[in-house]
Formats: C-alpha cells, sequence, structure tokens
C-alpha cells in the first residue's frame, strides 16, 4: 500500500540548498533555460562534486509548544534547516548541529560528575556498544537504565546504573534537572515506550541537553566529538569552499 504523504516542488528548500552546496545557482539556471538558452551556453553541461561535504539539519521549534513529544514521524515540523559544510563528514555534522542549536558537549569542559546518558531498545543495543565504547576512550563518564547499562556492562564497557522515572528517586529526570547528564542517546520500542520516556525527552530540550533519538543520530553525534576534539573548529567563507573545487 502507498500513502502519499505530501507532493510538492522540491525547490523551496531543496535547490536552495543543492545551489549553495555545489556553488551554481540552479534556480537561475532553470530560468535561462525556460527562457530558451541551452546548457552548453551557460557552461552547466557536467555534475559538480565538490570536494568539501554538506550536512543539512532541520530545525524544530519544540520548546515553543509544551507538552509536544520531540520524537519525530511523518509529520512536517521543522521550521527552517541549517547547513554545515566541511572537509569532512563528521565537521560538517558537528558545524550543523551548532547552526541548529545542539552544542556537543566536550570532555574536557564538563563539569565534574556530568555524564552521557544512554537508554535504547533491545534491538539497538548491540549497535550502541562501539558508540559508547568510543565515549569512553574520548574521557567522557557514562549513565544508563537498567537494561542498556547490564548489556553494556557485559561488554566490559563502564557504566552507571540510573532509575528509569517510575523506578524510584532520584531518577534519569532529577539527574538531568541537576545538571548531572550532559548528553542524552535514547530510543523507543513502541508507543508505551514512548510515553514512558517522554519527560526524558522533553527535559534535554527544556535543559539545551543536547539529545538524539536514532543510533544513526549516536555514531555521527560520537564521530563529529572525537573530530572537534582533534581538529578544532574552524570557519571560512561560502566562496572560499567554492574556489577551493
Amino acid at each position: 500500500v502507498v500513502y502519499v504523504l505530501e507532493v510538492n516542488p522540491r525547490a523551496s528548500r531543496t535547490v536552495p540548498y543543492v545551489s549553495k552546496a555545489i556553488g551554481v545557482p540552479l534556480a537561475k539556471v532553470a530560468a535561462r533555460v525556460m527562457a530558451g538558452e541551452k546548457l552548453a551556453d551557460i557552461g552547466f553541461t557536467e555534475p559538480r562534486t565538490p570536494q568539501h561535504v554538506a550536512v543539512k539539519e532541520a530545525v524544530f521549534p519544540f520548546e515553543k509548544f509544551p507538552g509536544v513529544d520531540t520524537v519525530l514521524g511523518p509529520e512536517m515540523k521543522s521550521t527552517g534547516e541549517v547547513m554545515g559544510l566541511a572537509d569532512s563528514f563528521d565537521l560538517a555534522f558537528a558545524k550543523a548541529q551548532e547552526g541548529a542549536g545542539t552544542f556537543l558537549p566536550n570532555p574536557n569542559t564538563l563539569r565534574p560528575g556530568q555524564k552521557v546518558f544512554i537508554s535504547v531498545k533491545d534491538d539497538d543495543k548491540p549497535n550502541v556498544y562501539l558508540p559508547a565504547k568510543r565515549l569512553i576512550e574520548l574521557g567522557f563518564n557514562l549513565c544508563a537504565t537498567r537494561g542498556t547499562a547490564s548489556y553494556l556492562q557485559s561488554k566490559g564497557v563502564a557504566v552507571e546504573v540510573v532509575n528509569k522515572v517510575k523506578e524510584g528517586r532520584p531518577d534519569i529526570v532529577d539527574r538531568m534537572k541537576s545538571g548531572d547528564v550532559a548528553l542524552v542517546f535514547n530510543t523507543i520500542r513502541d508507543k508505551h515506550a514512548q510515553a514512558d520516556s517522554f519527560s526524558i525527552r522533553r527535559t534535554a530540550l527544556m535543559s539545551r541537553i543536547p539529545y538524539f533519538t536514532t543510533v544513526a543520530g549516536m555514531k555521527a553525534a560520537v564521530s563529529a566529538i572525537a573530530a572537534m576534539m582533534v581538529n578544532g573548529f574552524h570557519c571560512k567563507a561560502l566562496q572560499d569552499y567554492h574556489s577551493e573545487g
């Protein structure tokens, strides 16, 4: 069964993004072609493959709507987009996150006691082992809900067990409100689990704690943090990227 979510021309956001990424004003090129010019006359007959990497991140206004969950579904919830440009995916991802208001933590600047919190569904546990191990290697300390902590501990990853909401105080939300959590990774299994973990995501949002709700997001975030620790964070003009090819 095919469900159509929306049908629209992809010019509103995608074309401007691609134009900036490759350094070609595609809307202008299209207008000139529609007016009768040939691509050969314009000089745009070969694909442009930039040497840099461009990452697009959506911007969501969740903090403006009390009680709204931050888990994404098929609905259109973003109100804008930002672009991160760098010579590698990891740094481009980090820039895109900062452009959207998500500032990834550096283990060297955390206050004593701050930890990275991990709580994932059973299917995701094998996939978070390597990112969790990498976080330890980078200098972070971890805490996790009982099931996730048990799995990681069985793999030799040092992690503190923290209570879920309703398992007793202090629970993970208490720890977040106290400033003891610097980063959140949380994936859910079903609607019941989504309701149980709603307060975690909402607290992370309102406390401006970076959070990711997919394993792919976790892996990208960990790699971005590692890249920033090694290479630092540098910016240059869009024109400079395109002049370098």
